[in-house]
């Protein structure tokens, strides 16, 4: 009923805004619903009633089902986030020096894909201001399992992206269940070329050191070759790392239902949603096969629905994340794809 709901709603209002304005309103109602916290544990008790309990990485999650980074980009959201049935919410990704992202429009809708292209570009509040926001709401409780993806800022070289990496790391690790590297987003300049080997083991060396007792992940891009993907797990296990986020969204355009000329007029970025789910799903068995047994492997790209999730796990996942069917499909879609 409340996807219907929202469904008819999204259609009649939220599809004739700009996607990034929709972002932020629906952003304001998720924010309302944490700010009043007896109301978001009863409804956070409901979400998540009869959800299968996972335990990975020294954590025990009450779902294997999370929402990826992108959405709660600050950590303004978490409660509200945590009512709605996700078990886990990534925030970030987060950058060392705040930035403003890239200029709009930086986000587009493929309604006929189910899917998203964005080039947001890290826009963040920087993490010494999310880190303090963290220290708050850890004062007051009743969060989800908190992971905190990290970024290279904009302005810092890649040569310097080691430094750049390890201040977030220091900063936000003390206040994460879970820190993850990130060096595959497409909208950063530079950014990719950091999931080469050579470049790589230094930089997750690093921010290992830094992150202390808080498990560390890298997220890697689909777009890699399956060598390559193989060669990151065989270092992630070398590390001895806590596992690997795949995948991020990606720069192809193949096999999609929108016309072409639609999606070459919305430019660059990264596209998410049902078109990578494939390559997704082929990252994750071969990350599986490469990683150590007890390394954890966060599944993400094109998870729709609650089948989807049931075929990740089956594939080897621990845990499974979503974000773009979110926004088509509303408040009720996290727990529906919880109880798996």
């Amino acid at each position: 009923m409340v996807e219907r709901v929202y469904r008819a709603l999204f259609r009649v209002v939220l599809m004739r805004l700009p996607p990034e304005t929709a972002h932020h309103a629906a952003m304001l109602a998720i924010r309302g619903l944490g700010a009043a916290p007896v109301v978001a544990d009863v409804v956070r008790s409901a979400t998540l009633h009869g959800s299968a309990r996972v335990r990975t990485m020294g954590l025990v999650f009450p779902t294997p089902f999370g929402l990826a980074a992108g959405f709660d980009k600050n950590a303004v959201g978490l409660r509200g986030l945590a009512a709605l049935g996700f078990g886990h919410v990534e925030i970030g990704t987060i950058t060392a020096k705040p930035q403003p992202g890239n200029p709009k429009p930086r986000l587009f809708r493929l309604p006929a894909d189910g899917a998203l292209i964005n080039r947001m570009g890290f826009n963040n509040d920087g993490a010494a201001v999310v880190a303090a926001r963290l220290k708050r709401l850890r004062r007051r409780g009743g969060l989800p399992v908190v992971g905190v993806n990290i970024g290279k800022s904009r302005v810092t070289a890649v040569d310097d992206a080691i430094e750049d990496y390890r201040f977030s790391a220091a900063t936000l690790a003390p206040l994460a269940d879970y820190l993850v590297v990130n060096v595959s987003s497409p909208n950063t300049p530079g950014l990719r070329g950091l999931q080469q080997l050579d470049l790589l083991e230094p930089l997750l060396a690093a921010v290992l050191a830094e992150a202390g007792d808080t498990p560390l992940l890298v997220k890697i891009a689909p777009d890699l070759e399956d060598d390559a993907v193989g060669h990151i797990g065989s270092l992630v296990g070398r590390l001895g790392l806590a596992g690997v986020v795949a995948t991020n969204t990606t720069s192809r355009r193949d096999g999609l239902r929108t016309p072409a000329e639609r999606v070459e007029a919305m430019g660059a970025g990264g596209l998410s949603g049902p078109p990578v789910a494939v390559r997704s799903l082929e990252v994750l068995r071969l990350m599986r096969e490469a990683l150590p047994p007890d390394a954890c492997v966060i599944s993400v790209g094109g998870v729709a629905t609650a089948a989807d999730v049931r075929a990740r796990l089956a594939a080897g996942a621990d845990l499974v994340q979503g974000y773009t069917a979110f926004l088509y499909r509303g408040p009720g879609w996290a727990a529906d794809l919880g109880h798996v």
